[in-house]
C-alpha cells in the first residue's frame, strides 16, 4: 500500500473507531469519511462494505489488546494485570457498541482468529498469576474471554460503569484461595 493510501486506511479506521464507540456498529459511513478527512468514494476502496469496514475496526482494537497484555507481562503483580487486561478487553467491548455482537452473529475465520489472538495473547497473563497462586488453576483463558465478552453485552446499555462493576464482581471468583484472605 502505498504512503498516502495507508495514511488515509489508518485514519478511517481511527474516526469509525470512534464513531462506533460513539454510535454503534450503524454509525453513518458518510460521517465516518467526513471525520477521517477523505472522500466516499476513498472510503469505499478501502472497505467496500460496512462489514469490511467493521472487521478493520475490530481487527486494529485486537492487536491493541494483544500488545497490551504482552506490556503486562513485566508488571509487578500477576493478578493485577490480568485483571487490568481483562477490564480493558471489557471496557472496550462495551464501548464498541454492538461492534463485537455484530460481528460474532457471523462467524469467520477472521473473527475466530481475533477470537483466538486475544485467548493468546492473555494466556501468559493468566499462566503467571496461576503460577503466583493467586487464581485458580482450573480457570481457562478461553472461559474469561467468554465472561468479559458476555458482561459486556449484559452491561451495553447501563454502560462502561456497569461492565466494570460486574467484571469486579465476577473476578472473585477467580482467585485463588490464598489471595481472597
Amino acid at each position: 500500500m502505498r504512503a498516502d493510501a495507508r495514511r488515509n486506511y489508518d485514519l478511517i479506521v481511527e474516526a469509525a473507531s470512534e464513531a462506533i464507540a460513539r454510535d454503534g456498529a450503524y454509525a453513518s459511513l458518510e460521517e465516518i469519511a467526513r471525520s477521517a478527512g477523505v472522500g466516499s468514494a476513498t472510503l469505499h476502496r478501502h472497505f467496500p462494505t460496512r462489514w469490511s469496514l467493521l472487521q478493520a475496526v475490530f481487527r486494529t482494537c485486537v492487536g491493541n489488546l494483544a500488545a497490551r497484555a504482552g506490556d503486562l507481562l513485566t508488571a509487578p503483580d500477576a493478578l493485577d494485570a490480568l485483571t487490568t487486561w481483562l477490564h480493558e478487553v471489557t471496557a472496550y467491548a462495551t464501548t464498541t457498541r454492538g461492534l463485537a455482537d455484530s460481528l460474532l452473529n457471523e462467524p469467520t475465520e477472521e473473527t475466530d482468529a481475533c477470537g483466538s489472538t486475544l485467548v493468546a495473547a492473555g494466556e501468559p497473563l493468566l499462566r503467571r498469576a496461576v503460577d503466583e497462586g493467586s487464581v485458580r488453576p482450573d480457570i481457562t483463558m478461553a472461559d474469561l474471554m467468554m465472561l468479559a465478552n458476555g458482561i459486556s453485552l449484559a452491561a451495553q446499555p447501563a454502560g462502561a460503569a456497569k461492565a466494570e462493576q460486574l467484571l469486579a464482581l465476577a473476578l472473585e471468583g477467580i482467585r485463588g484461595h490464598a489471595r481472597r484472605a
